[in-house]
């Protein structure tokens, strides 16, 4: 599977995620984009967005976005807050559907 992540998530966060081809928005070269567009650009490219961006859902149209989404909810976006969510990501990323939005974390 490939996993796009967000600007607001660590790098370190794609060496936690076995099994997949994960890539930062920054190695896509798309740092500048605003998220519609960035969403667009995603979409067909990979095959997830993952961000910590909780009003992503606000802003953004997700439901004519066929790209799944997964927004990690943590205390902070640092590694050590992040890594207890990794065991439900990576169940998440199996039955992934399009046009989703799947909240992991409290």
């Amino acid at each position: 599977m490939r996993i796009l992540l967000d600007e607001s998530l660590p790098n370190e966060l794609r060496i936690e995620i076995p099994g997949h081809i994960t890539s930062t928005v920054r190695e896509a070269g798309w740092s500048s984009l605003k998220n519609g567009e960035l969403l667009r650009r995603a979409t067909g490219a990979f095959d997830v967005f993952v961000t910590a961006d909780q009003n992503l859902q606000y802003q953004q149209n997700l439901k004519k976005l066929p790209l799944p989404v997964i927004v990690l909810i943590a205390k902070t976006n640092r590694i050590e807050a992040l890594r207890p969510l990794i065991p439900e990501l990576v169940l998440a990323l199996r039955d992934l559907q399009p046009f989703s939005l799947i909240r992991i974390g409290k």
